[in-house]
């Protein structure tokens, strides 16, 4: 059973939400990155999205573009992605990966040599927010092969439009909380209870939601009404934050403990 499944299954026996963290690998750099990822799996999370960092990231918003940029300078890509997932995977993580990257890596990289990459190193699923559900299906037949869940999000739209992209949708449903790119956020639109409610209607499967999502208050009021939560520019934010003390070895331990406390108190 692939461990997105496993997960949720353990979850649901247990009465729990799904706590997902978003981080851009290679921010500030792939080795930090995998010490992060064993902090989140301490501070909690129980699945962790591997941010590939891009050069023109349609669906983030400021605080994740700056976060790619810092990564690319340091000539970080989808391989180096996939591998800092081995390497967790070393250091003792046993939480599921998520890749959430963009089309165009993917299809540079080849679909026979990707998917064959993403199994050998042990990733769950994928995220690829701008692959629309129309032009999916040979990519998710390839991952249906190698058991990989490509996870798909669904925006407030029409019922048909729901049903068509949640439609045979393995792992959990990603329900987009806000309109427009990722961001912490104050407030929600209108309506977004109606909406994964309505999501739940058309699936079997977990519905997680996630964009703007920043805070303890915000993620216990989606916890209520989903199955998990998704937070990523908020953590990103406090890495970018916590960067001058991971960068300096005598005070990485206290930077990679700010982060750990932030993640657990959204638990």
């Amino acid at each position: 059973m692939n461990l997105i499944d496993q997960t949720f299954t353990r979850l649901k026996e247990n009465q729990k939400t799904a706590l997902i963290p978003f981080l851009t690998i290679g921010d500030p750099d792939v080795d930090t990155s995998v010490q992060i990822i064993a902090e989140l799996e301490a501070a909690g999370a129980d699945i962790v999205e591997l941010g590939v960092p891009y050069s023109d990231p349609l669906a983030d918003g400021p605080v994740i573009q700056r976060a790619s940029q810092r990564a690319l300078k340091h000539q970080v890509n989808i391989v180096s992605c996939m591998e800092a997932a081995v390497k967790a995977r070393a250091a003792g993580v046993k939480l599921p990966f998520i890749l959430f990257t963009y089309y165009n890596p993917v299809l540079q990289f080849g679909l026979d040599r990707f998917f064959e990459e993403v199994k050998k190193h042990d990733i769950s699923g994928l995220i690829i927010p701008d692959l629309p559900v129309e032009e999916s299906a040979e990519l998710t037949r390839r991952a249906e092969t190698a058991e990989i869940h490509v996870i798909p999000l669904v925006a407030p739209t029409s019922n048909e439009r729901i049903k068509s992209i949640v439609a045979g949708a393995k792992g959990f449903v990603y329900c987009v909380s806000s309109l427009g790119v990722t961001g912490e956020r104050s407030s929600f639109f209108v309506g977004v209870e109606e909406f994964i409610g309505q999501v739940k209607q058309y699936t079997d499967i977990p519905a997680v939601v996630g964009f703007g999502i920043s805070n303890r208050e915000q993620a216990e009021k989606f916890a209520r009404i989903s199955d998990g939560v998704v937070v990523g520019s908020a953590i990103v934010r406090q890495i970018e934050e916590a960067i001058p003390l991971l960068q300096n070895m005598d005070t990485r331990q206290e930077g990679l403990l700010q982060i750990r406390k932030f993640v657990a108190q959204l638990k």
